[in-house]
Order: structure tokens, then sequence, then C-alpha cells
């Protein structure tokens, strides 16, 4: 069985960009999940901070509806359970906070390996979306702004060894991550760049892919508008 990295991997290597839907446990729609069919490659389930929902139940509740792969987007050392296809293992590179970095990493990774997850080492950035988004209230960072600094952050997370390199706005986010950030990212780095935040329309996924992104990442749009990703899914398929 080909694992979740090597499917994003070979997406990349054929320019096939992919579609992943995000989902917060918090505010999870069955009905969402049935509309995704073709032209959605993965489902992300997490989110900064939880109140009543639940990782395992939604990524079980999944599986019930959908045979797509389903990938935990954490947001602390709890969110993780072994029912996923894979994890991605967080490290927020554009903030200076110890525990975003690796002190909640140190705490999940035995219940990692003790579930035998795929384990995906990510490099997150946070980018100015314009919002105080609840990444940065939870991790009490900031985003970055300016295109060099964002480029050579990039560029240190994979000579670090990061297999993927995810740029965030922010849930919510106000406006989605320029083509000029995205493409000036996309010609320092060779893994996969995903992207996302502030993605609600068709003509902003467009600029994405178009800008270099492998992956677009789209979530809290589908919230406001379910019927959304039937134009979306329609440029992956």
């Amino acid at each position: 069985m080909n694992s979740v990295y090597s499917k994003i991997h070979s997406g990349k290597r054929k320019k096939r960009p992919q579609l992943a839907v995000l989902i917060d446990p918090d505010k999870f729609n069955p009905e969402l999940v049935k509309l995704c069919r073709k032209g959605v490659s993965y489902f992300f389930v997490g989110g900064s901070k939880l109140d009543s929902g639940n990782i395992g139940r939604t990524i079980a509740a999944i599986k019930k509806i959908s045979k797509i792969p389903v990938v935990i987007f954490p947001g602390d050392e709890k969110q993780v359970s072994g029912k996923a296809d894979a994890l991605l293992f967080l490290s927020l590179l554009s903030g200076r906070n110890p525990e975003y970095l690796i002190g909640k990493h140190v705490l999940a990774a035995p219940v990692i390996k003790r579930k035998k997850l795929e384990c995906i080492p990510t490099a997150y950035i946070l980018v100015n979306g314009e919002r105080n988004s609840t990444t940065q209230k939870v991790t009490g960072t900031k985003p970055l702004q300016e295109l060099a600094q964002i480029k050579n952050t990039a560029l240190a997370g994979e000579l670090l060894g990061f297999k993927l390199l995810y740029l965030e706005a922010g849930s919510g986010a106000k406006t989605n991550i320029p083509a000029k950030i995205i493409a000036g990212v996309k010609r320092v780095i060779s893994i996969p760049l995903l992207v996302g935040g502030g993605i609600d329309s068709v003509q902003k996924v467009r600029s994405a892919i178009r800008s270099g992104a492998d992956i677009v990442v789209i979530g809290n749009a589908l919230e406001k508008n379910i019927g959304l990703i039937e134009k979306i899914a329609v440029l992956f398929k």
C-alpha cells in the first residue's frame, strides 16, 4: 500500500496539483464529506484549538463515508489518532515559541510511534493574512510578512530535512497568500508545497495552482458555502 507521502510526492513529480479539504472536528459536517468525490485527494483533520470536537470520532465518521485518505493536521500533541492514514508533524518555523518548534513534538512522538502512524515532517510557516488567526493566539507567534524572510525560512526548512512545506495564511484569513510569495517560495525549494488560508473562490484556487502550489488546502470557506467544493474540485480532476 502506497503511503500518503508517496502520493503527495507523486503528484508533485507529475506536476498534477492536488486538493485537500480541511475539516475542523468542532464544525464537522458529514454532508461536506459526501460531496467530496473526484478531485479531492485528502481530508486534513484538526484545529488550532478544539472545544467539543474529537479527532478519533471525526476520522471514523469520515471513513464510514469516504475512502479518501485522512491526514491529521494537529493543533497540539493531543490530536493524534491511529485511525488516520497519516499525520503532518508540523513545526512552526515562522515563530520562535519552542513549544511549537519541538516541545509538543516530544510529547506526541511516543504516541505516534505506538500507533504506527505515518508521520510526515512538515515545515509550517504562518504568513500575514490580515487577521489575527487562532494559530497566532494559541502559539503566541506573529506571521511573517517580508518575501525574503519567508523564502529563507522555507529554504531553511528544506535544509533541515522537512519533507513538506506548508504556507498558511491562518484559518478564516482576510486575504489569501499572494501569488508572488507562493511563486517565490516555489523557486527556492524542491519539496512539495502546500498552501492554505483565505482561499474562498475558484479564482484564488487557480492563482495558487498557477503560482506553484502542489496542494491547495481549503477549509473555512466550505464551512460557509458547502457547494463551493464542487466548483473547486473540477480544477483537480
